[in-house]
């Protein structure tokens, strides 16, 4: 009996942690959203096909995510007028992480998951991935931009392994 007792004492700790690993949330940012609306908590911009559709014309418009206040910019005013394009603002300017040391961490912990990624979380990776591919494109310190692509490849091969079928 006293063995049972002392094994779930030394055991119990190690199972609670790694429970609580793969519940720790990936973007914890999007549960703290700064513009105090209840429906911006966890925002999703992706509902629909037509959603899906939206996002990829905003993307081909040439829409860009900087590291900066206002950090969407989508060149087509009717597109960027839009009101569904909200939560998409929302999403690139306080949910996505912006600074490389944050991207890391995330892609440690994209890295480390076993199971498939929530819709939410793989919309947030993928914007993410443009993110860090943008912010690419612009550095030109040799070392950064070694940093800069580590990371890239990295969120790359997180979709690209939650992509595969199990």
């Amino acid at each position: 009996m006293q063995f049972w007792v002392v094994l779930a004492v030394v055991y119990l700790p190690s199972f609670q942690a790694a429970a609580w690993h793969h519940r720790k949330a990936l973007y914890p940012s999007a549960y703290r959203i700064k513009r105090g609306a209840y429906s911006l908590i966890n925002p999703t911009f992706q509902r629909s096909s037509e959603d899906i559709s939206l996002l990829f014309e905003i993307l081909l418009s040439g829409m860009q995510i900087r590291g900066e206040e206002h950090t969407l910019l989508i060149p087509d005013e009717e597109l960027a007028s839009l009101r569904s394009v909200k939560k998409l603002e929302v999403i690139c300017e306080d949910v996505l992480p912006k600074r490389l040391s944050d991207i890391r961490r995330l892609t440690a912990e994209l890295a480390q998951r076993l199971e498939p990624l929530s819709w939410p979380d793989f919309e947030r990776t993928v914007l993410t991935l443009v993110y860090t591919s943008q912010t690419l494109a612009q550095i030109t310190d040799q070392h950064q931009r070694e940093l800069w692509t580590n990371a890239l490849m990295q969120l790359f091969q997180a979709v690209q392994k939650d992509l595969r079928p199990t």
